[in-house]
């Protein structure tokens, strides 16, 4: 395939009314992007799903000129483009039919990264809702050093999961709902700047789109389908928390939800998910390993030496078994060491009172 221009990649996302889906779908028709911007209208009505409102447009071209200056802010600030066609398109994103057929990207990380979790939540964040949304993040990143963090950069949740990313040594990507000539909200500027040092700033909005409301729903799609999973810390009954869970679902992507006390205004939306099944029930960062399948890196997760020294010996030897395998069932357990099955569930469970193992579904248990 010919080399695209720059220009022609960021017009195909600028024309009005048409959408990613019905853009692609352009190109598909004509064979070549170049192609759509050359064609008369008379052949563009035809296209089935078009019509002569959109066909309109596109024959105008007018937002080509738009595109030529978009390209040019682009070069000179080497803000990298991903274009759907490109090879080194996030392959989460481009299983999405809906996803960009461009976006633009500030910072260091890679979105092609083999674990990218999601985390959003309400605005009004209690001050529990930002500690366990910390202690989540803190938990994962213990175990999953490579592990990136993807949210919004708005108030309550969002932040929060950006802030806790930067101080575990985590990359994180802000999704934005405006283009790169604007930071909203502006207090956030600062965390923004440091993310570009670890991790990222992510749009598909040239740079001088401001932040409207409508934008800030229509990035959501982003934040669901850049990553594995979506985990929800506090949302209200409506929201937009919730539009990213119910898109996630749509992209058969995990969800998880942190439940709340009944009544509560800012739990009433991961109660809801949890009750019709939209989302797991989720408290703890070993939930979301475990419904991932995310094995922790060895060693990554050690034991304190004050109570390693408190273990007997054959404690220390199951748990040193067990930091090596990074995992095993009670009878992979009791073949290796050679202990009686009633010996050992007896030393598992005291293990798992002084919080040093876990016992997952199936009598898997998983070092601390």
């Amino acid at each position: 395939m010919p080399e695209i221009s720059l220009k022609h990649k960021i017009a195909l996302g600028l024309i009005p009314r048409i959408g990613d889906i019905n853009a692609r779908k352009l190109v598909s028709y004509f064979g070549n992007v170049e192609a759509v911007f050359s064609e008369p209208y008379r052949n563009l009505v035809k296209i089935p799903g078009i019509g002569s409102g959109i066909a309109k447009y596109i024959s105008e071209r007018s937002y080509l000129d738009i595109a030529e200056k978009e390209s040019e802010y682009i070069e000179k600030n080497k803000i990298k483009t991903f274009f759907y066609l490109d090879n080194d398109y996030p392959f989460r994103l481009r299983q999405c039919d809906d996803s960009p057929v461009v976006f633009f990207f500030r910072g260091n990380c890679d979105l092609n990264a083999s674990k990218i979790l999601s985390v959003v939540g309400t605005r009004n964040a209690t001050s529990h809702g930002k500690e366990t949304c910390e202690k989540i993040i803190a938990g994962l990143g213990a175990g999953h050093p490579d592990l990136i963090i993807v949210s919004g950069l708005a108030y309550g949740i969002d932040i929060t999961s950006h802030k806790a990313a930067l101080a575990n040594n985590l990359q994180t990507v802000g999704v934005l709902g405006h283009g790169f000539k604007t930071t909203y909200p502006a207090i956030h500027r600062s965390i923004a700047n440091s993310m570009l040092q670890q991790g990222g700033l992510l749009t598909d909005f040239i740079s001088d789109a401001l932040p409207e409301r409508n934008n800030f729903i229509k990035r959501n799609r982003i934040i669901a389908s850049l990553s594995d999973a979506t985990l929800i810390v506090e949302s209200g009954i409506t929201g937009g928390a919730l539009i990213t869970a119910d898109i996630a679902n749509s992209y058969n992507r995990d969800v998880f939800a942190v439940p709340g006390r009944p009544g509560d205004q800012w739990s009433e939306g991961c109660n809801s998910l949890i009750k019709n099944n939209k989302a797991a029930l989720t408290e703890c960062a070993d939930d979301i390993e475990y419904f991932l399948n995310w094995k922790p890196e060895k060693g990554k997760k050690a034991i304190q030496k004050t109570l390693f020294s408190d273990l007997s010996e054959t404690e220390k030897l199951i748990y040193e078994l067990l930091v090596k395998e990074g995992e095993l069932t009670i009878d992979n357990i009791c073949r290796t060491l050679e202990i009686p099955v009633n010996k050992l569930s007896s030393l598992l469970l005291q293990m798992e009172f002084k919080g040093i193992l876990k016992c997952y579904p199936g009598n898997l248990y998983r070092p601390l």
